[in-house]
């Protein structure tokens, strides 16, 4: 292997091993991969920098942009609430609604901000209903990922799969191209969600706590018993509507990893509870600890600190009712004696384009710009209240934050926070509606029907959704994904290093040297697996970026239609459906829904398989093996 290739090969797998240890932010390690590629000098300086000036990131941009317009004008609410009034109330009508609905919206729009716009839609349905979230939010999730398979602007993936081909020299991708085989991939996968959704999905309360019985905590927060609290001299037995009956153990990040069982308290003597809702796990008096069941007959005493478990409702109505302060909470990124709950408590999702993804907590200054203190963290649905200072934050992550109504909207408006239960959300610029709706769709019509190139197309409407209003320019820098784009800075110089040194070819000699291609059909589904498994582990972007190149070499080297093999990447970049991590969305509607890692890897494998399958035998029918 000549020593370029080396060298290449080498920076890949330093690349790839930081993505995926998360050691450093995604944007740092996309630098330093673009450094080293100017100082190994495997390709030019222009070409090290491409990545930068390409049309597939400026496009990339430029839709972000045009679905943020989408998003804070309130566009599609017109449409959630036709849902609600023709579900009628019953839960499958609802899914089957939302399995024509949402892969329609998601081939029109990116579907990131569209998973973000529907969860509070379906959280609040799911309240009017009374079903649980969990039944509804991974199936829009899963739904958004497959209708994004439908047209040109469905992910971020697929535009930049057709600027690579157009940079290589291909004919590039049709705007609605996809159209035909993602409709019956996308109802494929859409039956599977309906059917198997009532047996493999579960029936359980949301992080948020959203239902009233669940069989886990939410949160895990320390309260401190001052001088003035109501709970002096009261037995504790008297004070709690549940308790752990679980021995924690000695540290508290480790006691929210076992699950633990509670058992109702004793009613008062008036036969009401203090508070019914929140959950004694264990009272710490001086260097003295008492198990949840033993501290039953103490009598609370100043100074006292309880570790207690509930949802910010319910820590927030404790705190109140014993008008005591959490013990500590993390301010500025020091451990600060908690404030009287005369605050709000929130909830919150980290979204992908959030100013605080891949930061460390201790470093956000939220109490310093917003008043707003972090009380708790949860993280792919683990609780989190020790060393919340060197958290690193990623996109699904869950904030509970303590502070004042306008802090809080300030904080999570300007941030990229989704709040989810406590401050009412932002509202929308409706009058504007209208006019975002206008300009998405004259660049859907103009991308469909003329041959003006879709950068061009994306940047007009990313200008116009400033020019009329429908977002502010501060609004419109703050929907930019940072890591995404610097993702694709640096993995798009990495797709042309490969083809410029061979590494491409070298790769796929050995591919077809070991698989062969005497089956194409075989063959299809095998690079399929391939883009499917690195999407779980890396991202569609990055998969899409590198396997281009690689999809093309084959094509020249093999005869296999290369269209037929850039479609293979295209619909196995959207295919992951395995893990929380595998795919954004997936991971945002995490804490909402209450998942699960077990809960995706039961529903979403053997979806991943059905598109498999399903799309090793739909690509050669819709685009010939044989050119």
């Amino acid at each position: 292997m000549p020593t370029d290739q080396v060298i290449l090969v080498a920076i890949l797998i330093a690349s790839t091993t930081l993505y995926l240890g998360a050691w450093v932010s995604m944007e740092v390690t996309s630098l330093l991969t673009i450094v080293a590629l100017l100082f190994t000098r495997v390709v030019s300086p222009n070409d090290a920098l491409s990545g930068f000036s390409s049309s597939a990131t400026i496009t990339v941009a430029a839709m972000f942009v045009l679905s943020a317009g989408i998003v804070r004008t309130g566009a599609l609410d017109h449409l959630t609430l036709a849902l609600v009034r023709l579900s009628g109330g019953k839960i499958n009508r609802l899914l089957l609604l939302v399995a024509v609905v949402v892969p329609v919206a998601s081939g029109l729009m990116n579907n990131t901000p569209l998973v973000v716009l529907l969860i509070p839609v379906m959280l609040t349905i799911s309240r009017r209903m009374d079903v649980a979230p969990s039944k509804l939010l991974l199936p829009i999730a899963y739904l958004a990922s497959l209708g994004g398979t439908m047209t040109l602007l469905g992910t971020s993936a697929n535009i930049m799969v057709d600027g690579i081909y157009r940079d290589l020299g291909g004919p590039g991708i049709r705007f609605f191209e996809f159209t035909p085989m993602g409709i019956v991939y996308s109802a494929i996968g859409a039956a599977y969600i309906l059917i198997a959704g009532k047996w493999l999905l579960p029936d359980r309360a949301p992080l948020t706590g959203l239902a009233s019985s669940r069989p886990d905590a939410t949160y895990i927060s320390e309260v401190r018993i001052g001088l003035d609290s109501a709970f002096v001299g009261k037995p504790v037995r008297l004070l709690f509507g549940r308790i752990a009956e679980s021995a924690p153990t000695s540290h508290p990040a480790q006691r929210t990893a076992h699950r633990r069982i509670s058992r109702p308290m004793p009613a008062a003597d008036n036969g009401v509870l203090e508070n019914p809702g929140a959950q004694l796990l264990e009272l710490v008096r001086g260097s003295d600890s008492f198990r949840a069941e033993e501290a039953t007959p103490l009598l609370v005493q100043v100074d006292d600190v309880m570790l207690v478990a509930g949802t910010p409702n319910e820590i927030a109505d404790l705190l109140r009712s014993a008008r005591a302060t959490l013990a500590t909470v993390v301010e500025d990124g020091e451990r600060m004696p908690g404030r009287a709950i005369t605050q709000q408590v929130i909830e919150a999702i980290v979204l992908p384009t959030s100013a605080l993804n891949n930061r460390h907590i201790g470093e956000l200054e939220l109490n310093r710009l917003y008043g707003v203190a972090v009380m708790g963290v949860q993280h792919f649905g683990r609780q989190r209240l020790e060393g919340l200072r060197a958290r690193r934050l990623i996109a699904g992550d869950v904030l509970l934050l303590q502070g004042t109504a306008e802090g809080l909207r300030a904080a999570c408006e300007t941030n990229g926070l989704m709040i989810i239960e406590g401050v009412e959300q932002s509202i929308a610029r409706s009058s504007k509606r209208l006019a975002a709706i206008t300009i998405m769709l004259g660049v859907v019509a103009l991308a469909s029907f003329t041959q003006v190139p879709i950068v061009t197309l994306a940047l007009a409407g990313a200008v116009l959704m400033l020019l009329t209003g429908c977002l502010q320019p501060t609004e419109a820098m703050r929907s930019l994904d940072s890591g995404s784009l610097l993702l694709l800075a640096g993995t798009i110089p990495l797709g042309a290093a490969m083809e410029q040194t061979g590494l491409a070819q070298t790769l796929v000699d050995g591919l077809v040297g070991a698989i062969g291609v005497s089956q194409p059909h075989i063959f299809i589904a095998l690079f399929f697996v391939v883009t499917w498994i690195l999407t779980e582990l890396l991202s569609n972007n990055a998969v899409a970026v590198l396997l281009t190149p690689i999809a093309l070499t084959i094509a020249r080297t093999t005869g296999i239609n290369p269209t037929a093999l850039i479609m293979v990447v295209v619909f196995g970049a959207s295919a992951s459906f395995t893990l929380p991590q595998g795919y954004q969305t997936n991971a945002m509607v995490m804490g909402p829904g209450g998942y699960r890692f077990v809960d995706y890897l039961r529903f979403g494998l053997p979806l991943s398989i059905i598109c498999c399958i399903a799309a090793s035998i739909l690509i050669p029918i819709f685009w010939p093996l044989t050119p």
